[in-house]
């Protein structure tokens, strides 16, 4: 199991969020995206239908019905109806536990302590699960470099 965590340090999740949702499409893969509270699970639904003037990610949520027929699916929840291989988790969102998918994603705010405390306990916790953990970190210009 792989556990990768992006710490977000110029950049917005809004921004991020869908290159990394579109990189997961293009391997073929579907996702689910927890999200920590219902009021961002609605912020992030308008936000990848309108990303970019001339592109959108097809996704939905359990309010939108067809679960599993949904290539990236928003939840607040554990669950995986789509079947999805990659679950990001971002918001202050926890996995219960590292299964049901072959990669974890975490996204947190590095300007945010209660997503660094939430990143680093999750951290702790993949490696005491036998996961093999990755941590990228934002440059100023908005890439990614590898720290650990």
């Amino acid at each position: 199991m792989d556990v990768y965590f992006y710490h977000l340090e110029n950049h917005t999740l809004e921004r991020v969020l869908p290159s990394l949702i579109e990189k997961t499409l293009a391997r073929g893969w579907r996702a689910v995206v927890q999200v920590g509270s219902e009021e961002r699970l609605e912020a992030l639904d308008l936000a990848l239908w309108t990303y970019a003037d001339d592109s959108f990610l097809p996704h939905g949520s359990a309010k939108a019905g067809f679960a599993a027929d949904q290539p990236v699916f928003l939840t607040v929840g554990s669950e995986t109806p789509n079947g999805a291989g990659v679950r990001f988790l971002v918001d202050g969102a926890e996995a219960e536990e590292f299964s049901g998918a072959e990669r974890f994603v975490y996204v947190f705010d590095g300007h945010d302590d209660a997503a660094l405390q939430t990143a680093r306990s999750q951290w702790k916790a993949a490696k005491a699960a036998g996961c093999s953990v990755t941590y990228w970190q934002q440059s100023e210009s908005g890439r990614w470099e590898q720290k650990a």
